[in-house]
């Protein structure tokens, strides 16, 4: 049960037993002479009560709308500060990811540059034994055609 229907359900039920009475009244014989301090009359009863009634909704209205103003207001807190937070967690996430891809094209130039090196040195080292295989081989073939320097050093040996 809300606190509102708690507030109102007394109010609801002091007008439903006063109108009882009020039709109970009306029906008896008016009395002869009404002393000064007499209690309250039923209407009067009915119209504080209907008095209470709007003042406590009012108060619960207030309440109410107090409260609803100051939920807002918490919400829109909370969503400035998550927005808050997202944008630097984005604009975290990107710098780190610039640098790693910074990172990652410099090593990866440095191992290009490497293997080029690498490359490089095997492909000359291969030539330079292509070159020396090929030079021994032409002198072993000019050992053995007569008239070349080669086989007449083979032969004074």
């Amino acid at each position: 049960m809300t606190t509102s229907f708690v507030r109102t359900m007394p109010v609801v039920l002091a007008l439903a037993l006063a109108s009882i009475g009020v039709s109970a009244v009306a029906q008896t014989t008016a009395p002869a002479a009404t002393p000064a301090t007499a209690e309250p009359t039923t209407t009067e009863k009915v119209k504080e009560a209907g008095s209470e009634a709007v003042d406590a909704t009012k108060r619960t209205t207030k309440k109410a709308v107090n409260a609803t103003e100051n939920g807002a207001e918490k919400a829109w807190d909370a969503t400035k500060s998550t927005t808050k937070k997202a944008a630097n967690a984005t604009e975290r996430g990107t710098k780190k990811a610039w640098n790693a891809t910074k990172k990652t094209t410099k090593k990866a130039t440095n191992a290009t540059k490497n293997a080029a090196a690498k490359t490089g040195d095997a492909v000359e080292t291969a030539g330079h034994k292509t070159a020396d295989g090929m030079r021994s081989t032409g002198a072993a073939i000019g050992e053995k055609i007569p008239g070349t320097a080669e086989n007449a050093a083979a032969k004074k040996q």
